[in-house]
């Protein structure tokens, strides 16, 4: 049961302080999407996206009506994929997701090919994708620096910045290059679900 106080400090927080969630982020595990083909792994993702996150935007939604908060974002985390992502870009529009982060590669003691195609493909996709934000890890305190990554990304980041030079080079802002990444990161733009994490999780920021 709320007190009085309780409910006029909310209040006040709201309107004086800026009080907002500013992120409800839902962390989807895609381990049983893969497939060597490209088209199905993409239309598994897709479908594990919209089947899990639904009814993320109207639940949102919902609660800022109950109890008068805004929700300022409402976004998707994926595990780390290789491949493809149309899947995520057309999820996150017709859910109305703000961001969906996830097109990532930990590459910090060195690349699989799936890791290289990934890193390659990371200026086409941000060009041609709304949505999608990718990042990539490159060292650890433990495992040290994957040089050859860091020259790569330099390359990435140049190739992404000038694909999207009509939009102020939007693409670089939803690209992250990390050293250290945690293991689960629900924040973009370098969220991505990591590999300890349940099937479906919710993160919330609040401001």
């Amino acid at each position: 049961m709320f007190e009085a106080k309780d409910i006029i400090e909310t209040i006040s927080m709201i309107r004086e302080e800026c009080l907002d969630i500013r992120t409800i982020t839902m962390g989807i595990s895609l381990y049983d999407c893969q497939c060597d083909n490209a088209d199905r792994l993409a239309t598994r993702i897709y479908d594990r996206i919209m089947s899990r996150a639904r009814d993320l935007v109207k639940t949102g939604e919902e609660i800022e009506k109950k109890y008068g908060i805004p929700i300022i974002n409402k976004r998707v985390s994926v595990t780390p994929i290789a491949l493809m992502a149309g899947g995520l870009d057309g999820a996150a529009h017709e859910l109305g997701i703000n961001f969906i982060g996830g097109y990532s590669a930990l590459v910090q003691k060195g690349f699989t090919n799936g890791s290289r195609t990934l890193i390659s493909s990371i200026p086409q996709a941000l060009a041609e994708t709304e949505r999608v934000c990718s990042s990539v890890n490159v060292a650890s305190t433990k495992a040290g620096i994957n040089m050859d990554a860091v020259a790569e990304m330099g390359r990435v980041i140049r190739e992404t910045a000038e694909r999207t030079r009509e939009r102020q080079s939007i693409g670089c802002a939803k690209l992250v290059v990390f050293a250290n990444v945690p293991e689960d990161n629900p924040f973009m733009a370098g969220a991505f679900h990591g590999i300890g994490e349940p099937e479906t999780v919710i993160n919330v920021g609040v401001s």
